[in-house]
């Protein structure tokens, strides 16, 4: 969606620096590459003596039913749960849920020097401290789940499965009828499982990098509480889709080591995750190969592991 008619007005950012920064002056606004569902820019604002402060601002689109409002509750809160208890993250700065003041409903973080790294220099290692990360993420306490309108996960992750009849997306997509034949396989023998903190779009483009090491986890916005091993699915797919097969068995091997529990449900979660690219094959660009080849042959090794 386009992003450069949303840009905030400097009216809006003066208003909200008096509010978070008071002394301050805006120096400049820019549009963050790789937001999908939201609008997402950085702002730099100035202090007597030329102290540089930067901001992150997160405004939520009109995004299917999603209430706005209570999306950013849930994101501010998750990143305050998250900030606090030690994981690198964002550190939340504003929570805007009317749009009384960013005219939309939004959230105001920390801005964190770093980048997603999609083309590893060693892509086990990169596959190792992102396991390592994600096992912290979900050793987190309970306790959130009561207070920032967390989503639940095996019901967000198993969307596909709600719908009344056959999605028109997956009688599209080929072998997309077998996914959806597997996942009702499976669907009811799934273990219980400890429930815990599910970031749900657990992939390495929301994963920022400096030095070798994370500096932060970001768009926590469909934060919920369920199933660990939807975050483990979902990023072992998208590791496999950037082309590195072995990272993404490095990924569960080190994860599961450092958890100590089994891959409980893996083979389901791992036909979920693959519905999400065959709803929408442009936004995860698997309409043409490499990557197209890279999904088919995912979808394929798991259809071969439920049949089997």
């Amino acid at each position: 969606m386009p992003k450069t008619d949303n840009m905030p007005t400097e009216k809006t950012i003066t208003y909200l620096l008096k509010t978070i920064s008071p002394g301050s002056t805006l120096k400049s606004i820019s549009e963050v590459e790789g937001s999908y569902s939201n609008y997402t820019h950085l702002i730099e604002a100035e202090h007597p003596g030329g102290i540089i402060e930067r901001y992150i601002i997160r405004r939520y689109a009109i995004f299917s039913n999603y209430d706005r409002g209570e999306k950013a509750r849930r994101e501010y809160k998750t990143l305050e749960f998250a900030y606090e208890n030690g994981i690198p993250a964002p550190k939340p700065v504003y929570l805007d849920e009317t749009g009384l003041i960013l005219k939309m409903p939004g959230i105001v973080t920390e801005y964190v020097d770093g980048k997603s790294d999609l083309n590893p220099r060693d892509p086990i290692k990169w596959a190792e401290v992102m396991a390592e990360t994600l096992a912290k993420i979900h050793s987190l306490p309970r306790g959130i789940e009561k207070d920032c309108y967390v989503l639940d996960a095996n019901q967000e992750a198993s969307w596909f499965l709600r719908d009344d009849g056959v999605p028109d997306f997956m009688k599209n997509y080929p072998r997309g009828m077998d996914v959806l034949k597997a996942a009702f396989k499976l669907h009811p023998k799934l273990k219980k499982t400890e429930p815990c903190l599910v970031h749900i779009d657990y992939w390495p483009g929301n994963i920022l990098w400096k030095d070798d090491r994370i500096v932060a986890v970001v768009d926590w916005e469909e934060a919920a509480y369920g199933d660990p091993i939807i975050d483990v699915a979902y990023a072992r797919m998208e590791i496999s889709i950037l082309g590195f097969k072995s990272a993404a068995e490095r990924f569960l091997e080190t994860y599961v080591k450092l958890t100590g529990k089994p891959a409980a449900n893996l083979l389901f979660w791992e036909l979920a995750a693959a519905a999400r690219p065959m709803y929408s094959p442009e936004t995860w660009n698997i309409t043409e190969s490499p990557r197209r080849d890279r999904f088919d042959k995912f979808v394929e090794r798991i259809l071969d592991k439920t049949f089997s």
